[in-house]
């Protein structure tokens, strides 16, 4: 009796404590609207196909005692929003710059809006919350797809653009001669059956090793696949990566004539739909970082290298104080 009376209660508390631990997981809707950024977020109306959208943006002042401080535009990557900044922000805010850290039209805590994407656009609302700011110049810093959209931004609005960092940009070769195309109902598709241990998998690949720190971007969109908006955000991140696979910028990069700083981790191997070239031995011709960054700063008239030895593709998370402190070297040359 002593036996079924303690079994009963193990199934009991079982079937207690597992809904308890679901209710537990937070679940996000498509704008974050419950994930608190750690700066104040503002939004900026932008309009796109006819319709109205609000796109989020941080913008963070130095203290008082910095006179006329230099702005720094931070342009986030594919599987990110500003908030991922939070390091760079607080190091550069105390360093004397005004930081601005849009979260771009379809990500973050901007709208998602089912519009046809483009770098171009995207670039012309991050010229609008500029405009809005009343910022006529800035350096414009972008990670990863970001590193994209800062050198589409570079050229098409030149006059802006001080100086240019690139950090560990992808779109430095173009993915459509490599990887072959998917539809955006494909894409879709792909989105659907992503798992909180897919993306935890995928993110393990940014990384030289993996750290519990890391485990905060994974939490993010795990909680929005657990939302109730998961369809919308997943047909967005297909259209986005139609973006990134259809819209290459690698042939442009003779155009830029503002100082550029191209900050790479070496051990980065980042491709843009990597898992869908069948060929493991193809796989590992492409995405090979050591030698696209040298490539990319012979074509750039006006680049400085800054090679991160034992860092992989996120050196801002990875590898803060080497990555801040070649950044403040270029910010001040």
């Amino acid at each position: 009796m002593k036996n079924l009376a303690y079994s009963l209660f193990l199934l009991a508390f079982t079937l207690f404590r597992f809904p308890l631990l679901a209710q537990t997981q937070p679940a996000y809707d498509a704008n974050l609207s419950d994930y608190a950024y750690r700066y104040p977020v503002n939004y900026l109306e932008v309009e796109q196909e006819g319709q109205k959208y609000r796109m989020a943006y941080m913008d963070v002042s130095p203290p008082r005692s910095f006179n006329n401080p230099q702005t720094v535009v931070l342009l986030h990557g594919k599987n990110f929003m500003g908030a991922y900044w939070q390091q760079t922000v607080n190091f550069l805010a105390g360093q004397g710059f005004r930081v601005v850290v849009p979260d771009q039209l379809g990500f973050g805590k901007s709208d998602k809006a089912e519009v046809h994407y483009s770098f171009h656009q995207l670039a012309q609302h991050t010229r609008r919350l500029l405009d809005h700011l009343n910022i006529n110049e800035a350096v414009v810093v972008g990670h990863s797809m970001g590193g994209m959209l800062a050198t589409r931004f570079a050229l098409m609005y030149p006059e802006a653009t001080a100086k240019l960092v690139l950090e560990n940009p992808i779109g430095l070769e173009d993915y459509r001669r490599m990887v072959p195309f998917k539809s955006l109902e494909e894409l879709y598709q792909e989105e659907l059956k992503r798992t909180e241990e897919s993306i935890r998998s995928y993110h393990k690949t940014y990384y030289t090793s993996w750290k519990q720190a890391y485990e905060e971007w994974v939490r993010i969109p795990a909680a929005q696949l657990r939302g109730p908006d998961q369809p919308l955000v997943a047909r967005v991140a297909a259209h986005t990566y139609a973006m990134i696979y259809e819209q290459p910028v690698v042939y442009e990069l003779s155009d830029l004539q503002m100082p550029v700083l191209l900050a790479i981790g070496l051990e980065d191997r980042t491709v843009v739909g990597k898992a869908y070239i069948e060929s493991e031995e193809e796989r590992k011709l492409y995405g090979q970082y050591p030698q696209l960054g040298q490539q990319t700063a012979g074509a750039i008239p006006n680049a400085r290298l800054l090679e991160l030895k034992g860092v992989g593709h996120i050196p801002h998370i990875e590898a803060p104080d080497q990555f801040h402190k070649g950044l403040l070297d270029f910010l001040k040359q």
